[in-house]
């Protein structure tokens, strides 16, 4: 038995370097040991080939600047002779909850903030999600491509014409919209109508093709989002969360894809479907394309330049006869991962709040949270609430625990006395250590397996806190501002580390001298990095370790081994 417990302990202590070890690699940029890259490159500007370039055949279609065809393979030509590209124009749209910035080229949009979210490095002003500068490339497009070899439809680096008209909510509207317009060659026209409603963050973004021509027209469209491969500002190196694209079927479900896998061409998901969604995540907020249920749609990924990537979703719009036209209603939404709102438009698409394999777990802590939440007014508060719920729950298992330890305790100087006087017989030892825990009826893993079972829900709980957007800027009391940012004078996690180390001493004292100087050291590794964890998730292991210290020292109590 103890034997087993030493290893138990040896384990916890190598796996605690490890992880530290890995998260300083990944605070100065180095690479992980488990796998992840280094701090990407900078991003570059997105930027199609020059006219009158040709995609090579294979291209993946909405992908390569210039899309390439798709069912057929045929590449979709650029006009040899383009015409004169007129200026880009920058249009801002103002809601009550964005601000959006569009390119004239393509309609893309280049810029979208969240107005009620603010910046986590400068709260002056607000998060901008969407962008496209020498920082961080992230960006909206739509266009269309060709099954057919001849001249290219309009896409996502044609010039479009913006028609007139409000560029910000007017008072008591529903809506703001703003209409794009272009031609391609024979006669092909696109109207691209975005419409931004009223306190949300669903962009309505309806394509019409208007077959000017005198041949019928095939053509498919595209929705995708291109984003640099880095992580978002500010994050901080001693957790992880998942940034990249992600696809979503029926049959698949929840797929994520990492950059490093689009980089070196292994990137696996579903490509066809005829439901589903394509998203770009990253903590706390994400983009996705949606298309009405039943639409077919193919999905697509690749690397379009250097740290530069892109996910896509491909729907056919059927034939367009001459004289005739054809529109397609699509929804872009771009803000936060509030899981229910993300759930009430399109299935699946909450679990771009990634609680990882605890899912199960965490869904139903967070609806839980939420209630207290409700109930309370104040998240912080409700924290507190929510593992005081926990505790209650797990009483008699941790009573079980405690109590274990507590006979531990209690019989350690016997134990003391006799490895003292065997410490030249180490076989004669460990029998007598067995003969008096038995005589004792003490389990010396009886402390250890409660605490196991009960871990799963604790580390659901984790997740929860760190993915929930609600965090963000939400204030507790009187220094914590931000449960989502650390602790600006270090309080909490100082009490977290003294509570830890009370905990130690309430617990027996192992009878291996190595053994017992890790006891100690353990909690001063592990503290280190919550220095550097949201103060949401340093306030939720504090309020646990202080009620583990009040049940703990009242059945030490009890039973009279306190100080020994």
């Amino acid at each position: 038995m103890t034997d087993m417990r030493r290893t138990l302990l040896w384990v916890v202590f190598t796996m605690s370097l490890v992880l530290l070890w890995d998260a300083w690699n990944k605070h100065t940029g180095q690479p992980s040991i488990f796998g992840g890259s280094p701090k990407p490159a900078a991003t570059v500007p997105v930027s199609g080939p020059a006219p009158g370039a040709v995609p090579a055949s294979g291209v993946p279609a909405a992908i390569a600047g210039v899309p390439a065809a798709a069912a057929s393979g045929a590449a979709a030509v650029v006009p040899a002779t383009a015409p004169a590209a007129p200026q880009a124009e920058l249009v801002t749209v103002t809601t009550d909850v964005m601000r959006v910035t569009l390119d004239s080229r393509g309609g893309t949009i280049v810029g979208l903030e969240l107005l009620n979210y603010a910046d986590q490095a400068d709260k002056t002003r607000p998060t901008k999600l969407l962008d496209q500068s020498a920082a961080r490339v992230y960006l909206a497009q739509t266009g269309l491509i060709s099954t057919q070899a001849g001249p290219a439809l309009p896409n996502h680096l044609t010039p479009m014409t913006v028609l007139p008209g409000e560029r910000q909510l007017a008072a008591g509207a529903d809506a703001v919209k703003v209409q794009f317009e272009a031609a391609g060659a024979d006669g092909v026209k696109l109207v691209k109508t975005l419409s931004f409603p009223k306190g949300g963050y669903t962009i309505g973004v309806q394509h019409e093709v208007v077959n000017g021509g005198a041949a019928p027209v095939a053509p498919q469209l595209y929705l995708q989002l291109a984003r640099d491969g880095n992580p978002p500002a500010g994050e901080s190196s001693f957790y992880f969360t998942f940034t990249g694209p992600a696809v979503y079927t029926e049959a698949k479900k929840f797929e994520k894809i990492d950059f490093k896998d689009i980089e070196k061409g292994k990137a696996t998901h579903e490509k066809t479907a005829d439901s589903g969604w394509v998203a770009m995540v990253q903590h706390y907020f994400t983009s996705a394309w949606l298309l009405p249920a039943g639409t077919t749609r193919e999905f697509r990924t690749a690397k379009v330049a250097n740290n530069l990537y892109a996910v896509a979703m491909v729907t056919p719009l059927g034939e367009v006869a001459p004289g005739a036209s054809k529109a397609l209603a699509a929804t872009l939404y771009v803000g936060p991962q509030e899981e229910y709102k993300l759930a009430a438009l399109a299935p699946g698409l909450e679990l771009v709040k990634d609680y990882g394999w605890l899912t199960i777990l965490s869904k139903p802590l967070f609806w839980l949270l939420t209630q207290l939440h409700h109930l309370i007014g104040n998240w912080g508060w409700a924290i507190v609430a929510l593992v005081f719920l926990l505790k209650a729950a797990f009483y008699w298992l941790n009573a079980s625990a405690y109590k274990s330890m507590a006979k531990m305790k209690a019989v350690n100087p016997k134990v003391m006395e006799m490895r003292e006087r065997l410490k030249d017989k180490p076989q004669q030892m460990q029998q007598e250590m067995m003969r008096i825990y038995r005589e004792e009826k003490v389990n010396p893993l009886g402390g250890c397996l409660p605490i196991v079972v009960q871990m799963p829900f604790f580390i659901a709980l984790y997740w929860v806190l760190l993915s929930s957007v609600e965090m963000r800027n939400a204030p507790w009391i009187g220094w914590i501002s931000d449960l989502s940012a650390i602790d600006p004078w270090f309080i909490l996690p100082v009490l977290m580390t003294l509570s830890s180390l009370f905990q130690v001493w309430l617990n027996p004292t192992p009878p291996d001298p190595m053994q017992a100087k890790l006891m100690w050291f353990m909690p001063l590794a592990f503290s280190f990095m919550f220095f550097f964890f949201p103060a949401g998730l340093v306030l939720y292991w504090l309020t646990n370790n202080i009620l583990s210290i009040a049940q703990q020292w009242f059945i030490n109590k009890r039973l009279g081994v306190l100080g020994k």
